[in-house]
């Protein structure tokens, strides 16, 4: 996808997404929006096997916004980080289509393990603020998972989880 295409469509998931944006030219202000920009970037030398810039760019998007996205990380359409302080998402995580994500989320690992060792997450999920999403797992489309949830063990499609450990509340 082009830097263009991709900065349209941001445009387009926040003022959807946020009640509170005013005009377009807010969204160039958002955390979220300048983090996922710099997160292509990097995302990009990445692929290419040129990890050292992949990371310092990484790096200056995290000082910048407060945002930590690993240039390795795969981020699908329409991400919209919503007050972006204190996310975090692993070099393995896979990140579906229209997910929506608070301040605190940390889609993590849970130790030194090689290979995939961060969480996988469906199309269409809400992660409200503080959830803690640990180890090679994954959630399924159209979760939502409630605020300080601490997420340990697969989570199916359809329903919603809370609490530490997380626990289904309702399908």
């Amino acid at each position: 996808m082009n830097l263009i295409r991709f900065i349209e469509e941001q445009i387009i998931t926040i003022k959807e997404k946020d009640p509170a944006i005013k005009s377009t030219l807010e969204v160039f202000m958002y955390p979220s929006f300048k983090a996922l920009i710099y997160y292509k970037i990097s995302h990009y030398f990445h692929k290419k096997k040129h990890f050292l810039i992949a990371k310092h760019i990484s790096e200056k998007a995290k000082r910048k916004t407060g945002i930590e996205i690993h240039p390795g990380a795969i981020i699908g359409k329409n991400l919209f980080i919503d007050h972006g302080t204190g996310v975090v998402i692993g070099e393995t995580a896979v990140v579906g289509d229209n997910v929506t994500m608070f301040h605190g989320v940390t889609l993590g690992g849970t130790g030194k393990q090689k290979g995939k060792r961060h969480p996988t997450i469906g199309n269409n999920v809400f992660i409200g603020c503080g959830a803690k999403i640990l180890g090679n797992i994954t959630i399924g489309d159209n979760v939502k998972v409630g605020a300080n949830a601490v997420i340990l063990k697969d989570v199916p499609s359809n329903v919603t989880v809370v609490g530490v450990p997380g626990r289904i509340i309702n399908k």
